[in-house]
């Protein structure tokens, strides 16, 4: 049920319809759901909705105790939603999902290029009736291009698109990062792409297409390893966990675990090697500025492992905090958002939810904090076609005016 509020949002006059499913467009939907937007989600009947309703094996239970069609996945992008069961593969479906769009400032979907026209609900379709609709087509190579046809999932954007080059350990195999990053930055993406044409269409009347693909954002987010590659002609190196263009920076065994260490600049370097008890790795010449220590990268880094193995991680961050030299643990996800930075900062929010068995739903909330128009999370991830019969009720009366 939607949640009133006096408080005012920044997008509370939009209203966006959600043809995409998964994670990239979901993400970009819940975030402008967040910012107050109505977002209706079109889920197909004859799958069960979103294809991540199934993708368990945590779903939330009912007041019974059974495991109900909310998987801890879909919750992750899907507040803040309305869901309804629409098969646009009928012409009902296909008349239902049109006359949202005529009420729509935003279409989003992340069906294959040119996947929808046979149903009349492609970009140039719509907006020849529509001409102030935005409309974002997510796709995994773009809709146009060699590999346009091809399917497109996280996994894959992540080895196309360079990155897993990158990530893991320099002896192991190529590895990607544990969670869907190219689909969440993608969703990101489409955000700033749709709130930018927005502003466009606010000013000339005018809506666009946005073209874009998990293959593109993920090479956009390649930054200074893009770079270093522009610049010099040479693939970077996987490191596992240190960097290419600082030393030292990386993770450090202790006596008991690991920390992070990331010495910034050549003065924290000095403070550094001071209180760790070697001020000779400090006064050499070799280590004595940053672009030496990358030069002798392979004889300083044994030293410091060496010596912070003497410590323990406790010891290692009081030190260095103490001489403000960057340090950090190695959480695990429950120590991070049990944390109390994450509990000041508000980092899990508890989301009313009467019909399930703890009365609530814990989500992880938007890290975004407005003085004046903050996030609000007027509704619970949505069971699947829960909305069906209120939104269908509302296209039997007149647009309701801006």
């Amino acid at each position: 049920m939607m949640v009133a509020s006096e408080t005012p949002t920044a997008l509370g006059d939009l209203f966006v319809l959600d043809l995409s499913r998964i994670l990239a467009g979901p993400t970009a939907t819940q975030l402008l759901g967040d910012f107050g937007a109505t977002v209706i989600k079109v889920e197909n009947p004859k799958t069960g909705g979103d294809d991540t309703r199934g993708w368990g094996p945590n779903y939330v239970r009912d007041t019974d105790g059974k495991a109900t069609d909310l998987s801890a996945y879909f919750m992750c992008a899907n507040r803040n939603k309305q869901s309804i069961a629409v098969d646009i593969s009928t012409p009902e479906g296909q008349k239902t999902v049109r006359q949202l769009a005529a009420r729509a400032d935003v279409v989003i979907e992340n069906y294959k290029p040119d996947g929808l026209v046979k149903y009349g609900l492609d970009h140039a379709t719509l907006r020849a009736k529509h001409p102030g609709l935005v409309y974002c087509s997510i796709s995994g190579f773009g809709q146009f291009g060699p590999n346009r046809d091809q399917p497109g999932y996280d996994l894959m954007a992540q080895g196309y698109g360079g990155i897993m080059s990158l990530t893991g350990d320099p002896q192991g195999a190529p590895t990607k990062v544990g969670v869907g990053i190219a689909d969440v930055m993608c969703g990101m993406y489409a955000t700033i792409g749709i709130l930018a044409a927005l502003r466009h269409r606010d000013a000339t009347g005018e809506g666009q297409h946005i073209d874009l693909s998990l293959v593109d954002a993920q090479m956009s987010w390649l930054i200074n390893e893009g770079m270093n590659f522009l610049t010099s002609g040479e693939n970077p190196e996987r490191r596992g966990n240190a960097h290419p263009n600082i030393v030292p920076y990386d993770a450090f065994a202790g006596s008991d675990g690991h920390v992070l260490v990331a010495v910034g600049n050549d003065a924290q370097f000095k403070r550094f090697c001071d209180v760790i008890g070697r001020p000779d790795l400090g006064t050499d010449t070799r280590f004595a500025t940053n672009t030496l220590r990358i030069e002798h990268r392979d004889a300083l880094i044994p030293e410091i492992r060496a010596t912070l193995e003497d410590f323990t991680t406790q010891e290692i961050l009081e030190k260095l905090q103490s001489v403000k030299v960057p340090v950090g643990p190695i959480n695990t996800v429950s120590e991070a958002l049990l944390s109390d930075q994450a509990q000041a900062r508000g980092t899990v929010i508890s989301v009313p939810a009467q019909d399930f068995a703890d009365g609530t739903l814990p989500l992880l909330a938007n890290p975004l904090k407005l003085s004046r128009t903050p996030v609000q999370y007027r509704r619970p991830p949505p069971r699947f076609g829960q909305d069906t019969d209120a939104v269908l009720e509302t296209l039997k009366h007149p647009k309701p005016p801006k």
